[in-house]
């Protein structure tokens, strides 16, 4: 604590390496506002290119050891066996770490869960016996391990929330605080008008990397289907991917457009290219059964465009009667609630208005506030 009584924190933040990760993190340094919590400076730990993100402010103070450019055993080494001291050095009253794969022992700390794969029920079968399925199961005992030391947890979802309690056991302190979303997308403008001969092409876009939960060969099939019934509609596939989820993607496309005549994916965009492709959709499309919080399904939801959405928990959590629904391992539940879409004027209507609405409630500066008041809560509760 400095000497003015202001609360110093720490933030743990080498292992974050997904897309998610880094977007809570910048949004919550960049959107809040640390003195309205008696919080007087902010030390972060992580890689250089993700300290490079992260806005320059007199109250952050930004780490960088070197061992955190290094192997994935040196940023673990580091953090169980030097993160503690750092923090200790440096004075903080408590530590904030944005990955619960976290080995440091530092007390006080809150935990934030970002990652749900390891806990899904019958998720980890999926991936066989396999070195990626033996990394789950050495993340859901981290993890866990994690969670029980943590004297606060922040989850993401209720459905988070109740699904890693099931797990870890139940937790005596602990929220639930959304990611925000960026401004860019809350200002994007679609720009699509609805087609209106059958000559006209719907367009979809789903934004994804290739992954065994994201299920994009089926949306593949659903198209595919749909253009046998006569509707003129294209996907967009954004994310590329390795593995076996993009061989199934490739071999969908070889069965069913080998021209590549209605299929499309995009390996990377930009954001800004990303945005682009977004405004000029007719339908967004999302098919993971897996997720934490669904950054992507909010992002869409600012859009306030027709969104074709997974049925698995937490997207209805989060989509609410923003969507229509569907089974997302099956092809003609995915083609049945694209085309109720697509036939359905009032329903697209109703559906958009909905999602743009609801989707007011998720913003960085409401993430940050609710974040950094239970950090100190959870500081003062330890310190009382």
């Amino acid at each position: 604590m400095k000497e003015n009584g202001q609360i110093v924190i720490g933030i743990d933040a080498c292992r974050n390496r997904s897309g998610g990760a880094v977007a809570h993190l910048v949004g919550i340094l960049t959107e809040g506002d640390p003195f309205v919590y008696n919080i007087g400076q902010i030390h972060v730990w992580a890689y250089k290119s993700l300290l490079d993100m992260i806005p320059d402010r007199s109250y952050i103070i930004k780490h960088n050891p070197k061992d955190l450019e290094g192997s994935l055993i040196r940023q673990l080494w580091w953090q169980a066996i030097k993160l503690k001291n750092e923090a200790e050095f440096y004075k903080c009253d408590i530590l904030f770490t944005t990955d619960a794969s976290t080995l440091c022992r530092f007390k006080p700390n809150v935990v934030l869960s970002q990652d749900l794969l390891s806990y899904v029920p019958g998720m980890m079968k999926s991936f066989g016996i396999t070195i990626a399925r033996l990394r789950l199961l050495i993340i859901l005992f981290i993890q866990n391990n994690a969670f029980r030391f943590a004297d606060g947890v922040i989850f993401l979802t209720k459905y988070a929330s109740e699904m890693i309690q099931k797990s870890c056991g139940t937790l005596s302190f602990f929220t639930i605080i959304p990611h925000g979303v960026s401004a860019d997308f809350k200002n994007a403008a679609p720009s699509a008008t609805w087609p209106v001969t059958n000559n006209d092409t719907i367009e979809c876009v789903y934004v994804s990397n290739a992954e065994l939960y994201k299920h994009q060969w089926n949306v593949i099939g659903a198209v595919a289907a749909l253009r046998q019934k006569g509707y003129n509609i294209n996907i967009k596939l954004i994310g590329g991917g390795t593995g076996t989820a993009q061989k199934l993607i490739d071999e969908t496309i070889a069965e069913v457009d080998p021209d590549r005549a209605f299929v499309t994916q995009f390996a990377f965009l930009s954001h800004r290219e990303m945005i682009t492709l977004l405004e000029k959709a007719h339908i967004l499309v999302f098919a993971s059964s897996c997720e934490n919080m669904p950054v992507t399904l909010v992002e869409y939801m600012t859009l306030g465009l027709p969104i074709a959405c997974s049925d698995r928990e937490p997207m209805p959590e989060v989509l609410s009667d923003g969507g229509v629904y569907f089974d997302p391992y099956k092809v003609d539940s995915i083609s049945h609630a694209i085309e109720k879409i697509i036939v359905n004027p009032e329903l697209r209507s109703r559906i958009s208005r909905n999602a743009k609405d609801i989707s007011q409630q998720y913003s960085w500066s409401r993430c940050a506030s609710e974040t950094f008041s239970f950090v100190v809560k959870t500081f003062n509760l330890r310190k009382g």
